[in-house]
């Protein structure tokens, strides 16, 4: 069907806002793939925008808040990720770390970032919790996917 190999798809997948992990593994459990090397690349994947999220989040959003078109889509993100992230802002790394850790609609790694990066929080803690949520997201996503653990 493609020509691309299987552990890009799920490297790719997972790097995709909304999708991440969520969608990443189950596609790895589809290409008959290792556990680990599923593991391993939704993770990588996961993780990889983090970092320019947690940098340029603050600086983009103010620059298109700054152009009518864009203004009231910036707004509506931020309010959305703000009251997302409430318990983020009253937990601090900890909040950040269970709201990615957590695989539920509307959490993960793109919106902790962006909640991190909006709350001003240090981005070596940041980019540590959101790993570490993010590993743990998958471990879980890997269980219930295998059926190891139902809900």
């Amino acid at each position: 069907m493609t020509n691309i190999p299987a552990e890009l798809m799920v490297l790719f997948v997972s790097a995709i806002p909304v999708l991440e992990q969520k969608a990443a593994i189950p596609l790895g459990f589809t290409a008959r793939m290792d556990y680990w090397e599923i593991y391993l690349y939704s993770l990588v994947g996961a993780v990889l925008p983090s970092p320019f999220i947690l940098l340029l989040a603050r600086k983009m959003c103010s620059l298109l808040k700054q152009i009518s078109i864009t203004k009231r889509m910036i707004q509506w993100i931020e309010t959305r990720t703000m009251k997302r992230g409430k318990n983020i802002v009253r937990y601090e790394l900890l909040g950040l770390f269970l709201f990615v850790a957590i695989p539920l609609p509307g959490t993960g790694v793109w919106t902790g970032s962006l909640a991190a990066a909006l709350l001003q929080m240090r981005f070596k803690q940041s980019l540590l919790a959101i790993t570490l949520g993010a590993a743990v997201c998958g471990a879980i996503i890997m269980l219930l996917g295998h059926g190891f653990v139902s809900i």
